[in-house]
């Protein structure tokens, strides 16, 4: 493919699940004109990660269930299981969850997302043909195949790396962690431990060097009249944050120290 349009799709359809999928139909971070919205939403579809409609209610029951047993790919089934495993696990990934395509009643009021989630397979198959009658084989392949499975890899780590190493800089109660790397691979969406501490942020690296390319899209976008009513935590609200943190840090190194405390009497 010519490298030009090709980068520009491989963008276009990489912010369809980051800026859409994600931060605004999962989230509802910010809003878009519905023109606009539809255009990044069917982008989404294109990744080959499932409707809207799946893609937010799998998201939102994550954060619901936050690597527990009812985290659709929770972290502590094992690294396969969260990475990929859990999309052949019936339970987690084809119906029988708690929840499943309840919690995303707003998309479903729309005709527009009803209709991707009943048609989903074909927009994929309709863009399969399409890049071949455009080159062929190459077409296909770099630009579904290649494309899809590297998309969803990152995604998938997200789900997996992003809960086991990295920096967790916010005590949030789960497993999930900044992981740089995965930062600049994904588009901003790396910096784990920041968006579960802060869900709602359309924003999700929060210092100057945690290079948030999706935040860089959606800024840019409500600075152009765009993207509007976008949510970020507010100073006071990061601050409460990290007291509460050092409040968690003292008091679990005073159940520590009582504990060593106990232990050496009983030993005395």
């Amino acid at each position: 493919m010519q490298k030009g349009p090709s980068y520009i799709v491989h963008e276009e359809i990489g912010l369809g699940v980051t800026l859409s999928y994600h931060r605004q139909l999962s989230h509802r971070s910010f809003k878009l004109p519905k023109w606009l919205e539809y255009f990044f939403a069917y982008c989404g579809v294109l990744s080959v990660q499932g409707s809207p409609i799946e893609w937010a209610s799998t998201h939102r029951n994550h954060h619901q269930f936050t690597d527990t047993w009812d985290d659709p790919h929770s972290p502590i089934k094992g690294l396969w299981f969260s990475h990929i495993g859990w999309l052949f696990d019936y339970r987690s990934r084809f119906g029988s969850y708690e929840g499943r395509l309840k919690n995303v009643d707003d998309l479903k009021r729309q005709k527009f997302y009803r209709f991707l989630h009943v048609t989903y397979p074909l927009h994929s198959i309709a863009f399969g043909v399409l890049l071949y009658a455009l080159g062929g084989m190459p077409f296909l392949t770099w630009g579904l195949g290649v494309r899809a499975a590297l998309f969803a890899h990152a995604t998938f780590a997200l789900n997996s790396i992003c809960h086991r190493w990295g920096k967790k800089v916010w005590d949030t109660g789960d497993m999930s962690r900044n992981n740089w790397v995965f930062g600049l691979l994904t588009h901003g969406e790396g910096w784990h431990n920041n968006h579960h501490a802060f869900q709602y942020s359309a924003r999700h690296g929060f210092e100057w060097w945690e290079v948030d390319v999706t935040w860089y899209v959606i800024r840019f976008l409500e600075i152009v009249g765009l993207a509007t009513d976008v949510k970020l935590p507010s100073e006071t609200q990061k601050k409460r944050k990290a007291l509460s943190n050092k409040l968690n840090e003292e008091k679990l190194e005073t159940q520590v120290n009582n504990t060593n405390l106990e232990t050496e009497a009983k030993n005395e």
